[in-house]
């Protein structure tokens, strides 16, 4: 079975070794079909601290690093 993948901006480089990935998707409304945007959170792994605030990464669901951490970076996007 082939593991997601997802691209999002980052949004927090605080801890070590670990991002938060916000990665926004447009859904519709069931009943009014408005387009909307969902917003999901990711704890993603850096290994070598190399996210800043606001880059474009692609990322990889993997197992289960820590208690939050189940995603890893595929790579970086350049703007």
């Amino acid at each position: 079975m082939p593991s997601k993948e997802t691209s999002g901006i980052v949004i927090s480089n605080k801890m070590d070794k670990t991002i938060i990935v916000v990665v926004k998707n447009p859904i519709v409304h069931k009943k009014y079909g408005k387009i909307m945007k969902q917003t999901n959170k990711y704890y993603v792994d850096d290994p070598n601290n190399t996210c800043k605030i606001g880059d474009k990464v692609k990322i990889q669901e993997t197992r289960p690093l820590s208690k939050k951490k189940r995603w890893k970076i595929i790579k970086l996007i350049q703007n």
